[in-house]
């Protein structure tokens, strides 16, 4: 099988961010020391247009007392750096962030309920509208810009205020000094969600094709699952040191996986794979390949193969559609380039539903493209002999102003478009 593991280095330069050598070197006055902070590691979560370092977890040596804690015990802060605006020389610009929960807890992970339990780790949840805590970053480039996620995030703690031990003997003394000096991360980030995929390449005839798929948590080899197959944008292309970036550039992967999302509760496996930039025809073959290839290794409900594109994923799903009428039971196209009216025609044959969205003011693929993607493939269903009154259920299109944006970039349509969650819910309903 074609199918095969990423070696760990591979993978570490993925999804799973690798801090460097020269980042990972704590400094004297917390390594290892008997008392203050020991270590502090960030906790990412993926928002709607991408991961943030959503809270810290801050370490002491022994269990801390909550009641002692309040939003003011620590300040936060981050780069400002957002990859869809800024150039790279924006990194070093930084601003505190906006402390929203502490409490305590037995490992470096958030609770829910913001309820302490009983633990030597400090949680200070995060505000998710803060400009900063972005950690997608863009390589520095006139036209061929990779995404990637910073494998040196710059986010820093500074204890203002005393921290006391909890219960037991030694209870009520200062388990760590309050003071200027600035913590930067000493530890890998706890992703949440992202870590759960699983990153592996596809070996096709002169190309290799990194991907990120999630199983459900419980799998059941003997149940068939739908699979929705997230098809990125031209940015998150192989560079040779992204893997993984896909998952984490906005929430297009993990979003079906959080019935918040999907309006459901439906266990579903995604796939996403990683473009190689080499060519429409050479890709969408190996797409197929892919396709057939895991299908076959895990078991997929072939009919629930669902196909969510953003941008020049479109490409990639028209091509092989066309080229493979029925190969998914559904398409969201978001973003999309133009469709041919050859490539519709083809598609038209096996009356497949498509949800097209697009922004009216989006500045890279004009809003002409949706509204003619839309109109090319409902005259070709027409012409396929297709009942105009079931036009409107089988090609839906939907515009977004800029108003529906919770953040300016009117490209990324898949903001207004995931947060809708009848829509998603209409593709896994197809």
């Amino acid at each position: 099988m074609a199918i095969r593991r990423t070696t760990a280095a591979l993978a570490a330069a993925g999804l799973v961010v690798a801090l460097t050598a020269s980042a990972m070197a704590a400094p004297s006055a917390y390594a290892g020391a008997r008392t203050g902070i020991q270590s502090v590691t960030a906790i990412t979560k993926v928002y709607t247009f991408g991961q943030k370092v959503a809270a810290v977890a801050i370490e002491y040596r022994d269990p801390v007392d909550p009641r002692t804690l309040d939003r003011d015990t620590f300040t936060v802060s981050d780069s400002i750096y957002n990859f869809r605006f800024n150039p790279p020389e924006d990194l070093p610009k930084r601003a505190d962030r906006t402390v929203t929960r502490i409490y305590t807890n037995d490992e470096p992970t958030i609770i829910p309920d913001g309820r302490s339990h009983r633990g030597r780790y400090v949680i200070v949840e995060l505000d998710p509208g803060d400009p900063g805590g972005n950690t997608v970053i863009r390589s520095t480039c006139t036209t061929r810009c990779y995404e990637k996620i910073n494998p040196n995030l710059p986010t820093e703690v500074v204890q203002n205020e005393d921290v006391y031990a909890s219960g037991g003997p030694g209870r009520g003394r200062v388990l760590g000094a309050g003071g200027p000096a600035r913590y930067p991360l000493t530890t890998e980030p706890v992703n949440l969600l992202a870590d759960e995929f699983r990153h592996e390449t596809y070996d096709h005839p002169g190309m290799t094709v990194p991907y990120a798929y999630h199983l459900p948590t419980r799998y059941n080899p003997n149940r068939a699952y739908p699979l929705v197959v997230v098809l990125p944008g031209w940015g998150s292309g192989y560079d040779g040191e992204n893997v993984g970036v896909q998952v984490a550039v906005d929430v297009t992967a993990t979003a079906w996986l959080q019935p918040t999302w999907t309006g459901g509760r439906e266990n579903v496996i995604v796939l996403s794979p990683q473009t190689q930039r080499v060519g429409t025809e050479a890709e969408s073959a190996a797409l197929v390949a892919l396709l057939d290839a895991f299908t076959k290794r895990y078991h997929v409900d072939r009919k629930r193969v669902y196909v969510s594109t953003y941008s020049w994923g479109s490409t990639l799903a028209y091509d092989a559609m066309a080229n493979h009428p029925g190969l998914f039971s559904g398409a969201l196209i978001n973003a999309g380039f133009r469709i041919s009216p050859d490539q519709a025609a083809r598609i038209a044959r096996a009356e497949t539903p498509f949800w097209i969205t697009h922004g009216t003011s989006d500045p890279i693929l004009p809003v002409t493209f949706g509204r003619d993607t839309a109109q090319s493939l409902r005259a070709a269903y027409v012409a396929a002999g297709v009942d105009p009154a079931r036009l409107d259920e089988l090609i839906r299109y939907t515009e977004f102003p800029d108003e529906a944006f919770a953040e300016p970039d009117y490209h990324a349509v898949v903001g207004p478009t995931y947060e809708d969650p009848s829509i998603l819910r209409w593709l896994l309903t197809r």
